[in-house]
């Protein structure tokens, strides 16, 4: 099988292949360069991983000048400029990481009224797929080309520039928190038909709706503000013949009943700090969802010994792999406080570790283990 062929038979059959898949959302530096790796491409072409997400292109403008770049998301990580302050084609305000990772600080729509007078940017702006393309060109029918979207939650607090505001319009402004979902989720689901045409193979919603603790909002609040548009993005995938994988972060206990009824294909990436056990997720759910995930990035891979690492992705293969539908990533992405040598290990470990059929007796030793219960106690003294 070639990264393709193994990405989808776990994704789209949750079938078993010749071995475990590998896929992250994103890859940061340094690990990027670490590894000798310049973009998520490169990485891609270096066979660690059997997915490379792609993210739409956007203009953005520096701050006090006129100048614009067409040149910014990659892997979440604008290539051009770091410390910098930009505007995006949306009028939202990013802040600008030295390892060129944006992060919300203003939004251009602080009323009704400034809403009244806003218009979003153009879904069929020419730009706005050439790094998806360029994927097309260099990966297609070799890896799995997965097309990141959004649905009805992240950017609608990003363009209220916070998300205590659109907390808060849940229930002072219902009207308005369902006018921004819908003119996002028009533009967005616009655009993931787009990228399905020019040649994506799956798509993943980035929206996060929870904290280590549980969910940002109420379940009753989730599934009327933000299933309805979850579930048209993922309709509108599955009209094209494109598995729908669901990412985010957080105990998500309370509403993943919903999330699995909306109908994604996956879900991702079942954080196990959060007290997501990726083993109980796939067996209750395992017959409609594969399951993407979760070695830690949180102590694991950022502060662990290469020993754990490798302990992890045992234990997560045991419980998460058997049978297939099973997707190995770390429980977010591989951010600047991972260790390379640690993404590394990961990698090599899943290489393995994940061949099919699975060593049984790894299987018998690690499916009842839990590596993050002393990490959980500590976080509970």
């Amino acid at each position: 099988m070639n990264s393709y062929e193994r990405f989808m038979t776990a994704l789209l059959r949750r079938g078993a292949p010749d071995r475990v898949p590998l896929w992250e959302l994103i890859v940061n530096e340094p690990t990027l360069s670490a590894v000798g790796a310049r973009s998520l491409e490169d990485l891609a072409e270096m066979d660690h991983l059997d997915g490379i997400t792609i993210f739409e292109d956007m203009q953005m403008q520096l701050l006090g000048s006129a100048q614009q770049s067409e040149v910014v998301w990659r892997g979440r990580t604008i290539v051009e400029g770091t410390q910098q302050i930009v505007r995006d084609e949306w009028g939202i305000i990013w802040g600008v990481t030295e390892f060129g990772i944006p992060y919300p600080i203003e939004g251009p729509i602080r009323s009704r009224e400034e809403l009244k007078h806003y218009t979003p940017p153009d879904p069929d702006a020419p730009h706005r797929l050439r790094s998806l393309r360029e994927a097309v060109r260099r990966f297609k029918g070799r890896k799995a080309i997965v097309f990141l979207t959004h649905d009805g939650f992240e950017f609608p607090h990003y363009l209220r520039g916070g998300m205590e505001h659109l907390l808060v319009d849940y229930m002072d402004d219902p009207d308005l928190a369902h006018t921004l979902a819908e003119m996002v989720i028009e533009y967005k689901i616009r655009l993931m038909r787009r990228a399905i045409r020019e040649g994506a193979d799956a798509v993943v919603s980035g929206d996060d709706y929870a904290t280590a603790h549980g969910t940002l909002m109420s379940p009753a609040h989730f599934r009327t503000f933000i299933l309805p548009y979850l579930k048209r993005s993922i309709d509108a995938a599955h009209e094209m013949g494109v598995p729908y994988i669901k990412h985010t972060d957080g105990n998500i206990w309370s509403i993943l009943d919903m999330l699995v009824e909306a109908g994604i294909d996956a879900i991702d990436p079942i954080e196990p700090l959060a007290g997501m056990d990726i083993g109980e997720v796939k067996a209750r759910y395992g017959d409609r969802i594969a399951v993407i995930g979760n070695v830690d990035c949180s102590v694991v891979l950022t502060r662990g010994t290469r020993e754990e690492v490798e302990e992890a992705v045992k234990e997560t293969i045991a419980k998460a792999s058997p049978g297939g539908g099973h997707i190995l990533a770390s429980s977010n992405s591989i951010h600047p406080a991972v260790k390379p040598e640690n993404y590394l290990t990961m990698v090599v470990s899943a290489r393995r570790y994940g061949v099919y059929p699975l060593d049984p007796q790894l299987l018998e030793e690690y499916r009842g283990r839990n590596y993050m219960a002393a990490y959980l106690a500590q976080q509970s003294v």
